[in-house]
């Protein structure tokens, strides 16, 4: 197994949590200090913080925050109740707030607070552990001496707790010498895609081109991609992927083309207790981030808006979702519960 690294770092854990903030990438690097578990919430919902992975281990830690400020356990669980409802899509979050909150309940009431801290370092271990594991498997799929990824948002080391997901793929493909190029759709309206993942890529020397969302139809068409690779925030139990809005418009478009579309994820984004695509929430998004273009009013702040932070793929256009545990194969109800049960 290649190890491979990166130079980007999204998290600190010391004396304290940092997060590095991404409503500023590319511009500025800035480090925010997390006071406590309500102003853990406020960055993630304010999107300092993202990425379904990240989002889970910045709120471990900062129920572990909590732990070291107080033992009492009604507190710890009103700051855990928050934590784990700040974004509801991404179902990584909630079942790491729960696991650092069954630690704490298991533990004496002077060792909390240890069990806190050494429940979200285990989980963000393992998150790390999983990205690597995921970047192999994930580049055994692609054949040939170089490999055309064309991948949509941000699925790096800014959005988990390693080197990546889907992007954690294009760097496996990378240390191998097989990276012909990554295409980034730009990911509209905060341009997570532009800002985010092409700024990873530049961190890391990967030869990266960025397109607008809506060339991906004439990019697929030219034959120049030979696989799309995308992350997710929750997958059903029937294999329904949820991802970042413009997904599943690549997912048709790659099905069109005869380009295989790979779903990179952590076990923990399953959720076998969600039955199917339909039952995934789906957060609606402020509308001023389509009204404005950057700090330019576009629209009239009356126009409604249809703003959706993430939409859903059926599995019937999913290839193969890749996993620490494996290849998931044809993507059915049965070989997804053999991969996360």
């Amino acid at each position: 197994m290649t190890t491979v690294t990166t130079r980007v770092e999204p998290l600190r854990w010391g004396r304290g949590l940092e997060v590095l903030d991404q409503r500023q990438l590319p511009w500025r690097q800035a480090w925010i200090e997390v006071r406590d578990a309500a102003h853990a919430v406020h960055l993630i919902r304010a999107l300092a913080v993202r990425g379904a992975p990240l989002l889970g281990i910045t709120a471990a830690y900062a129920l572990a925050l909590e732990a070291l400020r107080t033992r009492d356990l009604p507190r710890l669980r009103i700051a855990a109740g928050r934590l784990a409802a700040a974004r509801p899509t991404a179902v990584n979050l909630a079942r790491a707030v729960h696991q650092v909150m069954a630690a704490v309940e298991a533990a004496r009431p002077q060792q909390r607070a240890s069990a806190a801290v050494q429940a979200a370092i285990t989980l963000h271990g393992l998150d790390a552990v999983a990205c690597q594991r995921i970047g192999e498997l994930g580049a055994r799929l692609f054949r040939g001496e170089k490999v055309s990824i064309l991948t949509h948002c941000n699925t790096g080391a800014l959005a988990t707790g390693g080197i990546g997901t889907a992007l954690g793929v294009v760097r496996t493909l990378h240390a191998q010498g097989r990276l012909g190029r990554v295409f980034a759709c730009e990911a509209r309206p905060v341009l997570q895609g532009a800002r985010l993942t092409v700024w990873e890529c530049q961190q890391d020397d990967l030869p990266v081109t960025l397109l607008p969302d809506h060339a991906a139809a004439t990019l697929l068409a030219s034959g120049q991609v030979d696989g799309v690779v995308l992350g997710a925030d929750r997958i059903a139990a029937d294999g329904a992927v949820a991802n970042k809005l413009g997904t599943y418009p690549l997912a048709v478009l790659a099905a069109r083309h005869g380009v295989p579309l790979v779903s990179a994820a952590p076990l923990s984004t399953f959720d076998l207790a969600c039955p199917d695509g339909r039952s995934i929430p789906i957060e609606q998004c402020d509308g001023e981030e389509v009204r404005r273009l950057g700090r330019h009013r576009v629209v009239d702040p009356s126009v409604p808006v249809f703003n959706p932070a993430f939409d859903v793929t059926p599995p019937e256009l999913v290839s193969a979702i890749v996993c620490e545990r494996g290849i998931v194969r044809p993507v059915t109800r049965d070989t997804v519960r053999e991969a996360a049960g």
